[in-house]
C-alpha cells in the first residue's frame, strides 16, 4: 500500500478545521455530537484523509460511549496501534497506516467474538452506504 503523505498546508487545504485538528493533531469531538455515532446503515467508514477502508457497518454496535465503535477493523492491516499515555493514563490509539490519520482508540471491552471496542472520532470517517469494502 502506497503511504499518503502531505505537508500540514496541504492537510489543512483538504480538511475542515476540526478534522485538521482531530486526523493531524490527535483531537477528540466531544462524545454524542459525531454524525455517525446514530449512523446504522449498511456501508463501510473510510479515512477522512486518504479514503483507506477501514470498519465495515456490520462490525458496529452500540458501545453507549459517545462515538462510533466497531468490534473489528475490515483489516488490521489498514490499522496501526500505539501506546498513548496522555491525560493520565495507558490507552492505545489508532492510527490509518497509509496515511497515519489519528482515528480514535482501541479497548478491550467490547463485545464478541473480538472483546474489543474499536472508538473512533466520527470527523476522522467519511461513510459509503452499500459499499462493501
Amino acid at each position: 500500500m502506497d503511504e499518503v503523505r502531505k505537508t500540514e498546508a496541504e492537510w489543512r487545504a483538504q480538511l475542515s478545521q476540526q478534522a485538521f485538528h482531530i486526523t493531524r493533531e490527535a483531537g477528540t469531538e466531544l462524545p454524542h455530537s459525531g454524525e455517525y455515532n446514530r449512523e446504522w446503515r449498511e456501508g463501510v467508514y473510510h479515512c477522512i484523509c486518504c479514503d483507506l477502508p477501514l470498519f465495515r457497518s456490520d462490525s458496529k454496535f452500540s458501545a453507549g460511549c459517545g462515538w462510533p465503535s466497531f468490534f473489528e477493523p475490515l483489516d488490521g492491516a489498514n490499522l496501526v496501534e500505539l501506546e498513548d499515555r496522555a491525560y493520565g493514563s495507558i490507552r492505545t490509539e489508532i492510527r490509518c497506516s497509509r496515511c497515519d490519520a489519528h482515528l480514535g482508540h482501541v479497548f478491550t471491552d467490547g463485545p464478541k467474538p473480538t472483546g474489543l471496542r474499536y472508538c473512533l472520532n466520527s470527523v476522522a470517517l467519511d461513510f459509503s452506504p452499500g459499499d462493501e469494502g
